[in-house]
């Protein structure tokens, strides 16, 4: 089975997170949750941004990068929202990758390498009325990183959450989560093939 280092939201170590990792877990996955945020977790999106912002976002991506050198090179990089960053870049830059999934967020290609991995698969998830996803880039990023590789798929799903994949927050979209939680399953398995 993979195994898979996924990282939180801006929310922190959620819940939610823990319960979307225990549904990997169940399908036979290992499943690593490094917490960015020792502990904290927020209410509030911006609250947690603002406490992102604080620590560095540059200390966050790096704080991914150390705690990925405690595992083998064959993992597959998960990460919510913020937690894209350490997540694409471990995928873009570090090798041996088996795959990555970018839920809520992707970065443009050129940040940590100017092309997508030959042989890393990937999917990105977000929501196509999400103003964060869709008006702060994510979207545009994720479509010319799927024009630029054959490895990557997009998956837009009616609405307008952002963290619609959280089952403990407000945004959690009963509709859209199983589907994104089927492919990511689904896109698990293949890794492992």
């Amino acid at each position: 089975m993979a195994n898979v280092l996924m990282f939180h939201h801006a929310q922190g170590l959620t819940p939610g997170v823990d319960a979307f990792a225990d549904v990997l877990r169940e399908a036979g996955h290992t499943v690593t949750v490094p917490d960015l945020f020792d502990g904290r977790t927020f209410l509030e999106p911006g609250d947690g941004l603002a406490y992102a912002e604080e620590i560095g976002f540059q200390e966050l991506e790096d704080a991914g990068v150390r705690i990925a050198g405690r595992f083998p090179h064959e993992m597959v990089y998960l990460g919510f929202s913020l937690g894209v960053l350490p997540a694409q870049r471990l995928a873009q830059t570090r090798p041996g990758a088996r795959g990555a999934v970018m839920i809520s967020g992707c970065v443009p290609l050129g940040v940590f390498d100017d092309s997508w991995p030959a042989g890393v698969p990937v999917q990105i998830h977000g929501m196509d009325a999400d103003p964060i996803f869709v008006d702060e880039g994510d979207l545009s990023a994720a479509e010319n990183l799927v024009e630029s590789s054959a490895e990557a798929e997009l998956f837009l799903y009616p609405g307008s959450s952002h963290l619609f994949a959280d089952i403990s927050l407000e945004d959690y979209d009963e509709t859209a989560a199983p589907a994104l939680t089927a492919r990511v399953l689904d896109f698990l398995a293949r890794t492992d093939a």
